[in-house]
């Protein structure tokens, strides 16, 4: 059986959706995390980081409404449980940090487990002809490692 419409058999979308929920599990623990340090970050750094902080949060915003519209193009269901989330992400939540450099480094070490997932998913979904799908995620990487270079110049 194939998906005619996206031109995937079904065992590939399948696991395409299961390797994107993956990433989106990643993605929204990232997001609540990120909001948690624009919330409560503080010192001499906190008008840039503060406004760094948002800026990450409302791009992972709209990344996350992407994947899960992708994971529903391939006919399976996005999570959307928190326990879900928290189960199944590698990036673990993170609670009152205040300290710039502490969120800054836990910002690129969640930026490099997303990359690593991504890339993962990339390979898979080139293998089987999903470009949209590793397009997505290309263009999400980009982004990324612009941030992690930032936050790495930032930290020193």
């Amino acid at each position: 059986m194939s998906f005619e419409h996206v031109g995937l058999k079904t065992d590939e979308a399948r696991k395409l959706g299961v390797m994107l929920n993956e990433v989106l599990a990643n993605y929204q623990v990232f997001y609540q995390n990120v909001r948690g340090y624009h919330w409560n970050i503080k010192g001499e750094n906190f008008f840039s980081l503060h406004q760094q902080f948002e800026d990450l949060y409302n791009r992972a915003h709209m990344n996350i409404d992407e994947i899960a519209e992708r994971i529903l193009t391939l006919e399976e269901t996005p999570l959307h449980a928190f326990s879900d989330y928290i189960e199944r992400a590698k990036i673990k939540e993170t609670r009152n940090i205040s300290d710039g450099r502490k969120a800054a480094k836990h910002v690129v070490e969640s930026y490099g487990t997303l990359i690593k997932l991504e890339r993962d998913v990339i390979e898979y979904a080139s293998e089987v002809g999903d470009e949209a799908t590793a397009d997505m995620l290309t263009g999400y990487i980009s982004e990324q490692e612009k941030s992690v270079w930032m936050f790495k110049s930032f930290l020193g």
